[in-house]
Formats: C-alpha cells, sequence, structure tokens
C-alpha cells in the first residue's frame, strides 16, 4: 500500500507519525480541505503528466491550474496528463492519493510558485485518505524536487 511506502519514506527524518489519516476521502482539493479543515488553497494537490518516457509530477496550490503555454515553454511539449492507469504504474500512487513522496524512479518532481504564499500546505501521503501537514521548506526538503517553478495560473499571490 502507497500510505506505507510514503510512512516508510518519512522514518528517516522521524516525521512519519505526523501522518494525518482520515474516515473520509481525502481524493480531491474540497474533500482534502474538509476533512484537513483548512482553505482548498492550502492543498498541495500533486498532479502527473507524461513527458516523453518520464513522469513529471507539479505539486501545486489547490487553486491554481496548470498554464498551458508556461507549461510548454518548460517542457518543450504539450501538458499531457497521465491516464489513471498510469499513474499508479509511473508514479507509485493512485489517484487521489499521488504526493511527491516516495514515488518510483525515473519521475522528476517541480513545485509550483503558488504554494510559496502559505506557511504551511497539506499534500496527500500515498491514499486517498491521508495528508501531512508541512512547512514550505520541508515539502521541499522532503519532496526531493528539482525546485520551484512559475507553471500555473488562476492563483493571486497575497499582498
Amino acid at each position: 500500500m502507497a500510505i506505507e511506502k510514503v510512512r516508510d519514506y518519512f522514518k528517516q527524518w522521524n516525521i512519519e507519525t505526523r501522518i494525518l489519516e482520515f474516515q473520509t476521502s481525502s481524493a480531491t482539493v474540497e474533500l482534502a480541505a474538509k476533512a484537513v479543515g483548512c482553505a482548498p488553497e492550502r492543498i498541495a494537490k500533486t498532479l502527473s503528466f507524461k513527458l516523453k518516457e518520464k513522469c513529471v509530477l507539479v505539486v501545486a496550490a489547490g487553486d491554481a491550474k496548470i498554464d498551458n503555454s508556461k507549461f510548454k515553454a518548460h517542457f518543450k511539449m504539450k501538458a499531457k496528463m497521465l491516464s489513471p492507469e498510469e499513474v499508479d504504474h509511473l508514479v507509485g500512487h493512485g489517484i487521489g492519493g499521488v504526493c511527491p513522496f516516495a514515488v518510483n524512479s525515473n519521475v522528476d518532481i517541480y513545485l509550483d510558485d503558488s504554494l510559496k504564499r502559505f506557511d504551511t500546505v497539506f499534500p496527500a501521503c500515498g491514499s486517498s485518505n491521508s495528508a501531512i501537514e508541512l512547512t514550505i521548506e520541508e515539502l521541499e526538503k522532503y519532496s526531493n524536487s528539482s525546485g520551484w517553478f512559475d507553471l500555473c495560473k488562476d492563483w493571486q499571490p497575497v499582498s
């Protein structure tokens, strides 16, 4: 089970006990926000895309959407989301629990600037009823990401 992979992954930093498990689904931004008790934009959703022979994950704020022109400019190809069948196989987590932790090899992780406006965010932990509250610095550290990028639209930074 993918949540156990994430729990084992987090043991190296002794934060596995911070994983939250819910009695209800947290598979969508709205459901996760309700389960956690936060605004939907603070949910760190992980979107999966096919990029030639690789899988690319973009972790973005719950209110952000991929900007196709920014994606194409950065990756030199059109954004094409993985099919539900491809997600589990290529990423290592199923739909609703995709997260940037304990993923399969050959997966690159990109953090979107839309998350930087928050002190903490809530990404999933490998299952459709889990999350963990992380600071932005912790998200960067534990996700083993390629860094921060501006790949999304439809969100406004806090002024």
